[in-house]
């Protein structure tokens, strides 16, 4: 575990041909020098203390270049005799603003040395701190997270549990394959932050009934008369086909992500699906075990049980059920219609909350200089009027405050012969011409992203598609562009990969469509809520949720079905219904309360916006299907019970399927 790398930086993730990913290569290896990607402000500095601070900067080890007023302007002439606008985007109220391009290998060290240096006298902002932030919080919040989530955790078990030491061992069995899972993702190479914060706390919520389906059905056995050994070879019989339809309809659900261009998804999926699988092992090789030799203690840590009957409730709920489904359903069509209109965030502007110290500082430098999206354009030098004109064209746009170029910052009087290999370097390389454009936009709005689309323009009219673009403010146009694309695909990839398996589970048409629709329901309304709050929503966490939340929490509405149907045989569809709330309402709320507080509690505790939102999300989806599955399914069930006997394969009829 502790040498699986850990990737901080979602822009990583692109796909391989999409412009901003191609920009980033020919950029590296065309230019040497970084692009800025950290914002330092100075405040109540002279011009000449700027300049010795400008050095100061430079000398840190991984910054590897420092951008100020003096690279644009020549400062030793009177600034009332420059442009205005260009000067007050590097020096405003006796202030300075600095644009260091720094190692992202070593953004903690830098963010480290300047605040030792400068103290609170800077204010910092950018991609760098971002990714120092995210990479410091992270490390510690992982750990933090399961401080809270085991110790609840296990409260749930022995509440529902009938031996004080059986939760002892789901914890051990759940957590070796946590273990194994978290270690064998070396293999894969490296992971996703996003990953790495979710994947045990996920695995864990996600798995843990299939330990608790074994040993009740162990318990069950065993107060037959069976002995030990007998009693767990039958309960491996019975459980374990339950148990890997739960787990297949899982694992599918998180192997949709792995559909996804955008290749987050693949990396999120393929832990979680490879977490299912060692939990699917650990609980049929190893739980097995475990309790044998341990089932002494079992029987000396027992206890009755502690939570209450459901009898009373599964009577109610089949008296109420069909016209509270439309309720249910007055609830979906809104939400459904609006979970597509949410206002969603593509890229890492959603990582900080709005109390966060990187966004109290970010806010500040953006309150004296503007909203600033520093931008790079690569064409083909060798045309200088090509250059000049693209110049003029981008100096035209609104939102651009400030350009390095060649034909603005040298001139095109100037030939190159006339500047030294260092001067000419910051302006053409590599058979290139590069323009540094800042720009008064966020790195990810309408405006930002149709400035994206100008620029493009403008640059297409003179090269065509020889050229390359890139910034946070790009990455985040085709970062918006490639998720979009995934959305149906995965989707509708899930959808069917989880109708397939309820179809041979339960050799079924109708089932599968309506168990879908039971489980899909809980996810549209779990998603459509920000729209109803007026609260952004990050489009990663939108796709994940789609898939998540309908692959780890469809066995609520497996178990009941399967209930249903075997009661089915044997006495009306009503009573079916009641007997199958009665009988497995404790067993959906169990696995339920675990994956609600698990994700509530990474949803609370997280300071990083991706995660907090996907942990709360997912809680709350809990929380929605184990509600659709004991109150709107029960209702679907009794409602299309004739279309269901006729479309339902293999099963024995009984003289109450036609009532």
């Amino acid at each position: 575990m502790p040498f699986v790398k850990i990737n901080y930086n979602l822009s990583d993730y692109l796909p391989a041909n999409v412009p901003s990913t191609l920009a980033i290569d020919v950029v590296n290896k065309s230019f040497p020098e970084k692009i800025p990607n950290l914002s330092v402000y100075i405040p109540e500095v002279s011009i000449p203390e700027a300049l010795s601070n400008k050095e100061q900067l430079a000398n840190i080890p991984g910054v590897h270049s420092v951008l100020w007023l003096d690279d644009v302007l020549d400062i030793y002439q009177p600034l009332q005799s420059m442009d205005i606008d260009t000067v007050e985007a590097w020096y405003k109220d006796e202030g300075a603003l600095f644009m260091l391009a720094g190692e992202t290998e070593k953004c903690v060290a830098i963010i480290e040395e300047i605040t030792d240096i400068y103290g609170d006298n800077a204010v910092l902002s950018g991609e760098l701190l971002n990714q120092a932030t995210i990479q410091s919080l992270s490390t510690g919040e992982v750990s933090q997270i399961m401080y809270y989530v085991v110790p609840l955790v296990l409260i749930v078990l022995l509440l529902t549990t009938s031996s004080w030491f059986e939760p002892i061992l789901f914890l051990i069995t759940i957590g070796i394959a946590i273990l194994l899972n978290e270690g064998t993702n070396i293999f894969i190479g490296e992971v996703s932050y996003v990953t790495q914060s979710t994947s045990a706390v996920l695995q864990l919520a996600v798995s843990m009934d299939y330990a608790v389906f074994l040993l009740h059905s162990f318990s069950k056995y065993r107060n037959e008369g069976n002995t030990v050994e007998t009693a767990m070879k039958k309960a491996m019989a019975e459980s374990s086909s339950a148990i890997a339809a739960s787990a297949t309809t899982t694992v599918f659900g998180f192997l949709a992500l792995a559909l996804m261009k955008f290749q987050l998804g693949p990396n999120l999926g393929l832990v979680l699906a490879k977490g299912i699988l060692f939990s699917f092992l650990s609980v049929m090789l190893l739980l097995p075990i475990l309790a044998i030799y341990t089932t002494k203690l079992m029987d000396k840590t027992h206890h009755r049980s502690l939570i209450p009957s459901f009898k009373g409730f599964g009577r109610v709920v089949v008296r109420i059920c069909i016209p509270l489904s439309f309720v249910f359903i007055l609830l979906i069509v809104p939400n459904f219609l609006a979970q597509k209109n949410n206002d969603f965030i593509y890229g890492s502007s959603g990582i900080h909350s709005e109390d966060s110290q990187f966004r109290k500082d970010t806010d500040y430098i953006n309150a004296i200089f503007g909203e600033r999206q520093q931008m790079v354009l690569l064409v083909p030098d060798g045309d200088v009027v090509k250059e000049e004109a693209v110049s003029k064209s981008l100096e035209h746009i609104a939102n651009i405050n400030s350009i390095i170029s060649y034909p603005l910052t040298v001139g095109t009087e100037i030939p190159p012969e006339f500047l030294s290999d260092k001067q000419l370097s910051q302006f053409r390389s590599g058979g290139y011409s590069r323009f540094i454009l800042y720009a008064e936009t966020a790195a990810e709005d309408e405006e930002a992203f149709t400035l994206v689309e100008t620029v493009r323009e403008i640059a297409a009219q003179y090269y065509g598609e020889n050229y390359y673009l890139l910034g946070q403010n790009v990455i985040n146009y085709d970062l918006k562009d490639t998720i979009i694309k995934d959305a149906p695909f995965v989707n509708g990839a899930a959808v069917f990969a989880i109708g397939f398996v309820l179809f041979i589970t339960f050799r079924s048409i109708s089932l599968p469509l309506i168990l879908l629709l039971t489980i899909k329901g809980a996810v549209w309304i779990n998603l459509g809520l920000p729209y109803f709050t007026e609260s952004s929503l990050n489009y990663i966490g939108f796709l994940i949720i789609s898939s998540v939340q309908l692959g780890a929490t469809v066995d609520y509405g497996i178990l009941f079905t399967h209930h249903y149907m075997k009661n089915r045989k044997s006495v009306k569809k009503r009573e079916a219904a009641r007997l199958a709330i009665s009988n497995t309402a404790a067993s959906i709320l169990t696995p339920a309360s675990i994956l609600a507080i698990s994700c509530l509690i990474l949803g609370f505790i997280s300071s990083n916006g991706i995660i907090s939102e996907l942990g709360i999300m997912l809680g709350r989806g809990a929380i929605l299907s184990s509600l659709m599955v004991l109150h709107f399914l029960p209702a679907l069930l009794i409602i299309f019970d004739p279309i269901i006997q006729k479309t339902t394969l293999m099963r024995r009829r009984s003289t109450h399927e036609k009532i």
